[in-house]
């Protein structure tokens, strides 16, 4: 009996070993099997506004620096542009010429000049009342057969010819009473007009050689150097509104059964420390071709797309910037 349990004790200690052996190489074999967590990796955008001008000119000034915070409305940059001070100064001109010619216009003719036509035109009337007294003699004195028919007809005509004198005087007399017709007076307002409109069109030309912020942001960017030229809409500075940010994240449709619009994700940001995020999707797209995962396989397989997946932040976090990475655990996704 000594000996069937000596002999059952030996077998027992191998096949402990045995045991261990299968139980470790079943645990390794299970870590090595065991599938990778997916993990869903987004970066920060923010809404971005580019700075431009209107007018070409040469950097005169900035008046911010990159990094620095702006408000809406504050100074950014001064621009020089000789070439619209001197065509304001033409504006201008051209307005005080109107404006003179609207005001002869409006005036009508000076005093000098309705007193002299008043002269000419008495001055034609005496003509009428002489004319009309030597015809009314030649008239009576060809009644009695003492001058020609000749004679009376140029009689006759001298009279004629003063009234028509008479009338035009009277009626240069009274232009210069009236001054200018009503046509001329419009013409004159439509020329001033066209001139303020002129120098209003150059004025906001100008105004535009001071760039200001058009949102409440911080300055990402600045392109040209103090001194260089920059053309008509050429960029000058971007302004990151940091208050306006969102994830961005490039998923397979094939990961798309766990990400609906309105589906909450919570995030962690490497960046700062692993902190916590709550997110909300907001937008789904389908990527370009060229962003489809082609299959391997001849049979059974498929050409997966990526679709661009948007979520905004539902609290702050302060500290997060464009460009952070944001890690989401597809696999604790419900």
């Amino acid at each position: 009996m000594k000996t069937i349990n000596k002999r059952h004790s030996g077998m027992l200690v191998p096949f402990v070993i045995l045991l261990l052996v299968i139980a470790t190489v079943s645990l390794v074999g299970w870590i090595v099997i065991k599938p990778e967590p997916i993990m869903l990796q987004g970066q920060v955008e923010a809404n971005e506004v580019r700075v431009s001008g209107k007018v070409p000119g040469r950097i005169d000034k900035f008046l911010v620096s990159e990094g620095l915070t702006v408000k809406k409305g504050d100074s950014l940059v001064m621009i020089n542009s000789p070439e619209l001070n001197a065509k304001l100064l033409q504006a201008n001109s051209a307005e005080d010429a109107a404006a003179a010619q609207n005001q002869k216009a409006n005036k009508g003719a000076r005093a000098e000049q309705i007193a002299g036509a008043y002269e000419l035109w008495q001055k034609a009337e005496v003509g009428v009342k002489l004319a009309e007294k030597t015809f009314n003699r030649v008239q009576n004195m060809f009644t009695e057969g003492l001058v020609s028919a000749q004679k009376r007809d140029e009689t006759e005509a001298n009279f004629q010819a003063a009234v028509a004198t008479s009338k035009a005087a009277k009626s240069q007399y009274d232009m210069a009473i009236n001054g200018a017709e009503t046509e001329d007076k419009l013409a004159a307002l439509a020329m001033v007009n066209r001139a303020k409109g002129a120098v209003s069109e150059v004025e906001s030309y100008i105004s535009e050689t001071m760039l200001v912020s058009p949102i409440n942001g911080e300055v990402s960017d600045i392109f040209p150097k103090q001194g260089e030229l920059v053309g008509s809409g050429a960029p000058i500075m971007n302004i990151v509104d940091l208050n306006d940010i969102w994830v961005v994240f490039n998923i397979r449709e094939d990961l798309l059964t766990k990400i609906t619009i309105g589906k909450e994700l919570e995030a962690t940001i490497p960046a700062l420390g692993n902190k916590t995020i709550k997110l909300k999707v907001n937008y789904i797209k389908a990527m370009a071709s060229y962003a489809t995962f082609k299959a391997t396989k001849t049979n059974g397989g498929f050409d997966v797309k990526s679709f661009e997946v948007r979520a905004k932040p539902i609290t702050a976090i302060e500290g997060l910037r464009p460009g952070m990475s944001l890690m989401v655990d597809y696999g604790k996704l419900k």
